[in-house]
């Protein structure tokens, strides 16, 4: 459904991509039509929307305003196409997701099988980010919702959902550390390290107890990736820092222990579904938010119960 001017449409995709070229490029549309109708849009608006620049095409201030405006135009286009298909009987739809690697090995599997039981018209397109950059994508209207560790507040974000899940060490069974039920940061750092790079969340709150620490670590491999950090982990080569959330599997069958860390501060950090501020929700994202928010909510409460539980166990 296509109902709003094009020149809003060349105008998002402008923003897009930061050049009239590529903008064209993508609607395959003639470069001079598209620059005509950002003219004349300018034109009304009685100011620029874009500084022209050597590298390209930057948003103004006057710009900023009006993208903001047209993001909640266009999301709102595809609500209204997807409930006038609902009258229709129709249940189709799609939902652009951004979220962080951890959760790409259980709960969005899970999420997504859920999702296509109950609304197998619904298409779904996932892309794999940082935290931040799941949040911006939203933000700036790449996606529809942002799934990612401690998102810091902004205006332009409204919190959907949000569950917390300790940090802890990971280690395999029968490393030393693997006897105690928590353990401490000194008492990781007495063993090879694997640090999170900063593209992970978990960077930022692992660095007050590092600095605390103020003794030389054996770091001997940073990454940004969970799945190389499991494996070098499985291998014996080192210890690492996460969530349960991604290991859902090496944990059922004894591959790996999780060992929350005992700190002065809580050490949980806040797992979010985020949507656009101000934008009403389509059917299809809706449904995807409200089975996103409950698999949240499920394994929060699985995490409390397992913990009570472990430490039952070792205090036995």
């Amino acid at each position: 459904m296509h109902i709003h001017a094009r020149a809003i449409r060349y105008f998002d995709m402008i923003r897009r991509c930061g050049s009239i070229r590529e903008a064209a490029r993508h609607l395959h549309v003639a470069s001079s039509a598209i620059n005509r109708q950002l003219l004349q849009l300018e034109d009304q608006i009685g100011s620029p929307l874009f500084e022209r620049l050597s590298t390209g095409l930057k948003l103004t201030a006057a710009g900023e305003i009006f993208a903001r405006h047209v993001i909640t135009v266009l999301q709102d286009e595809c609500r209204l196409g997807a409930e006038l298909e609902l009258l229709r009987g129709v249940h189709r739809g799609s939902v652009h997701v951004a979220a962080v690697e951890g959760l790409n090995a259980d709960l969005i599997p899970a999420v997504l099988t859920q999702m296509h039981e109950l609304h197998p018209g619904v298409q779904v397109h996932v892309r794999t980010c940082g935290s931040q950059q799941a949040a911006q994508a939203v933000i700036q209207g790449e996606a529809d919702v942002a799934m990612g560790f401690s998102i810091q507040p902004h205006e332009h974000l409204h919190p959907y959902a949000t569950g917390r899940f300790a940090l802890g060490a990971i280690v395999p069974p029968l490393h030393p550390l693997a006897q105690f039920a928590r353990v401490n940061f000194a008492q990781c750092a007495a063993y090879p390290l694997i640090l999170p790079t900063p593209h992970l969340s978990m960077h930022a709150l692992l660095q007050p107890l590092i600095m605390r620490h103020r003794r030389a670590l054996q770091v001997w491999l940073e990454t940004s990736s969970l799945e190389l950090a499991k494996t070098m982990v499985e291998s014996g080569t080192g210890l690492f820092f996460q969530t349960r959330l991604g290991l859902a599997r090496e944990l059922r069958e004894r591959r790996l222990v999780h060992l929350p860390l005992k700190s002065p501060a809580l050490l949980a950090p806040e797992l979010g579904i985020y949507v656009r501020a101000g934008r009403s929700l389509c059917p299809a994202l809706d449904a995807f938010n409200r089975i996103a928010s409950a698999a949240i909510d499920r394994r929060q409460k699985e995490e409390v119960a397992l913990l009570h539980k472990e430490q039952a166990c070792r205090l036995d």
